[in-house]
């Protein structure tokens, strides 16, 4: 597996593909990522990759896995992200 790409190589990227600017490319993807932060809590939707959305835990009984104690886990809000089937089968490939 190699390295991920950077924010400044796709920003690179992406500025080569569409001939804007590499500076205006970052801007771009921080603007984005401020709006996924801030629509995330309806369902924000990135076409072609997947839905980044908030949801609710429960609470539950989970266990200290170094004494075998049993502790109370409260119930929580997290952030889970989605993929869609496209990306799925672009990057394993078809079944």
């Amino acid at each position: 597996m190699g390295k991920p790409l950077t924010k400044s190589q796709i920003a690179e990227h992406l500025a080569e593909k569409s001939g804007l600017t590499k500076r205006a490319m970052v801007q771009f993807l921080d603007e984005l990522a401020a709006l996924a932060y801030r629509e995330a809590k309806n369902v924000f939707t990135l076409p072609g990759l997947g839905k980044l959305k908030l949801a609710n835990r429960k609470a539950r009984i989970g266990r200290n896995p170094q004494t075998g104690k049993e502790i109370k886990i409260p119930a929580k809000r997290v952030v889970k992200f989605r993929v869609v089937k496209a990306a799925k089968d672009a990057i394993l490939g078809k079944k």
